[in-house]
């Protein structure tokens, strides 16, 4: 690969993982089994301390699509799904469950991070990224969030959202709720003529990846880490692990994996990680040093 190439391929990497931890990540409140998603044990037993004024609100925009999260069909838990191939008219009423703690700072279905403070949404067969209005049909609240993620895959449910969106709706502490699914198509007449969604080479690998991931997190399989950056040039994963390891006491590796188009890519991490608070300061260190963009990973 020449240098301009591999220059592209870490730029658009670096543009995809830029969200990266976005929010702080405020100490576990307590311990239990979550009546959210999928019932998943250990993760937001108890509810967390929201700022309202630090949740910014979604404003629809046209945005460039790309392969990254919209691979149809695709197949989870046995059941195959087809992404519409545009959310115009969309409409549904059903149940509403949301995910919280267990998923923050993880990948989303497009390569973004997921913040569990931030206003955004799951959804089967929403293309992503687009855009929906939520009203909670039990006691009238209404919301607007961003779809950029996959599920939820549980019977009966039409979409997850964000802690935040759960909270905004007047949920998050029940559960679920009778919920009506509008999509919002953003106004193109007043939208930017160039909006362009930067995403890491092998884009059609996210899905996929996170799949896998989440049936790991959904099961408390695996080990966690933190990805700090993805090179193409093995020296250049080599200069960061010597950086890094001056900085913790944990252990600094690379793992060097081809994508689907043939580019292996060399992935540093930190890990295995097992304490928040270690994680979420090792994280402000990184980010500090000006190294990357942490993200975690369970493998």
């Amino acid at each position: 690969m020449t240098t301009s190439g591999s220059t592209r391929v870490l730029v658009l990497l670096l543009v995809a993982m830029v969200a990266a931890c976005s929010s702080p990540l405020p100490q576990r409140t307590g311990s239990g089994t979550n009546t959210g998603r999928y019932e998943m044990e250990n993760d937001s037993g108890v509810l967390e301390p929201l700022d309202l004024s630090r949740v910014k609100a979604v404003e629809p925009r046209r945005e460039t699509r790309t392969r990254a999260g919209n691979k149809s069909p695709y197949t989870i838990n046995g059941r195959t799904y087809f992404v519409l191939d545009n959310e115009s008219g969309y409409t549904e009423t059903g149940l509403a469950s949301w995910y919280g703690r267990k998923f923050h700072g993880h990948l989303t279905s497009n390569g973004e991070v997921y913040d569990m403070f931030q206003l955004s949404a799951a959804h089967t067969t929403l293309p992503i990224p687009s855009y929906i209005r939520v009203t909670n049909l039990d006691n009238g609240k209404s919301i607007v969030a961003r779809v950029n993620d996959r599920g939820p895959f549980h019977p009966g449910r039409i979409v997850d959202m964000s802690y935040a969106g759960a909270v905004m709706l007047g949920y998050a502490d029940k559960g679920t709720a009778r919920v009506r699914v509008e999509a919002i198509v953003p106004d193109t007449a007043r939208a930017p003529a160039n909006v362009v969604q930067a995403v890491a080479y092998g884009a059609t690998d996210v899905l996929d990846n996170v799949a896998t991931e989440r049936a790991l997190i959904e099961e408390n399989r695996g080990e966690e880490f933190l990805q700090i950056g993805a090179f193409s040039n093995l020296e250049s994963a080599r200069s960061l692990v010597a950086r890094l390891a001056g900085m913790t006491s944990f252990p600094v590796l690379i793992k060097s994996e081809a994508n689907s188009e043939g580019i292996t890519l060399h992935k540093v991490r930190i890990g295995p990680l097992t304490d928040e608070g270690l994680t979420r300061q090792l994280i402000d260190n990184v980010q500090a040093a000006r190294l990357g963009s942490p993200f975690k990973v369970r493998i």
